[in-house]
């Protein structure tokens, strides 16, 4: 097994602490955010920031569905790390500074990935999926911070 790692990033013209205020909002604001491959979203606990723990399928592929069920922590003022308990897949949200006033976010993802051929598949075309899948989301960002 191989770890997979998926990384895209956008710049807000909003400041740092708003754009990450709208990320850690897990219970108003990331709904609105998640494209159609995101479904049965569903705060269990929490909902803002560390401690929040969510549900959600994400249908990554037309035969490839993710349960997931994530906790979040912010091991620093400007990150929100997501960790699945069904799976190995962790999610990193990073806000940084970006010019005079704005945000640059960048969201890497990694997991274990499958052996043989089939994780040579994975390794290969999983990322370009799931960076559109992300690069959606935070197009979707740009409107709640806007």
């Amino acid at each position: 097994m191989g770890q997979v790692y998926a990384t895209t990033e956008r710049v807000y013209e909003a400041s740092p602490e708003r754009v990450y205020e709208a990320l850690a909002d897990y219970r108003d604001v990331r709904p609105k955010l998640l494209p159609g491959q995101y479904s049965e979203y569903e705060v269990r606990a929490g909902g803002t920031g560390a401690g929040t723990q969510v549900h959600w399928r994400l249908q990554a592929t037309e035969k490839r569905v993710r349960d997931c069920l994530f906790t979040v922590s912010a091991p620093s003022p400007d990150k929100l790390v997501e960790t699945d308990a069904n799976s190995s897949m962790v999610i990193t949200w990073t806000v940084s500074a970006a010019g005079e006033g704005g945000a640059r976010v960048t969201v890497e993802t990694t997991w274990q990935g499958a052996s043989g051929i089939g994780g040579f598949f994975e390794r290969t075309f999983a990322p370009k999926g799931l960076n559109r899948i992300h690069d959606e989301v935070l197009a979707n960002l740009a409107g709640a911070v806007a």
